[in-house]
C-alpha cells in the first residue's frame, strides 16, 4: 500500500514523462511560494508558458482528479503563477493553466490532459 504522498509523486513523474513525450519543455517542477505550489511549469511548442496542476487518483470514489481543483486551489495557483512570472521577469508571454489527471489502478495508469482550465 502506498501513501497519498507516494501516489502523488508517482502521478507527477508520469505527468512529466507524458509532457516530455509531447515535446513540452520542463521549466520547473514543484515551484513554491508563500501563496502555494505549482506542480509543473512547462513551455509548449508555441512558446506558451503552461502552469500544470497534477492530480492523481487510484479510484473515483471521491470524484475525478480534476474535481479536486476547487476555488481555493485555483486561487493558490494564480497567486503562485503571478509570483513566478514576476520573479523571473517574464512579461508579454502567452500563459495557460492546465490540469493533468493521472488514474492509477492495478499497476496500470492513464493520463488525461485538460487544457485551459481557467
Amino acid at each position: 500500500m502506498y501513501t497519498n504522498q507516494e501516489i502523488g509523486q508517482l502521478g507527477e513523474k508520469l505527468a512529466k514523462r507524458f509532457l516530455e513525450e509531447r515535446e513540452y519543455e520542463i521549466i520547473c517542477q514543484n515551484f513554491k511560494s508563500k501563496g502555494g505550489e505549482i506542480d509543473l511549469i512547462v513551455k509548449d511548442k508555441e512558446e506558451t508558458i503552461v502552469f500544470v496542476e497534477v492530480k492523481t487518483r487510484t479510484s473515483l470514489i471521491f470524484g475525478t482528479p480534476s474535481e479536486a481543483v476547487g476555488e481555493t486551489k485555483v486561487d493558490h495557483i494564480l497567486k503562485t503563477a503571478k509570483y513566478f512570472l514576476h520573479s523571473n521577469e517574464i512579461r508579454n508571454s502567452n500563459i495557460r493553466f492546465d490540469v493533468i489527471e493521472v488514474f492509477i489502478c492495478k499497476g496500470r495508469y492513464r493520463v488525461n490532459h485538460i487544457k485551459q482550465i481557467m
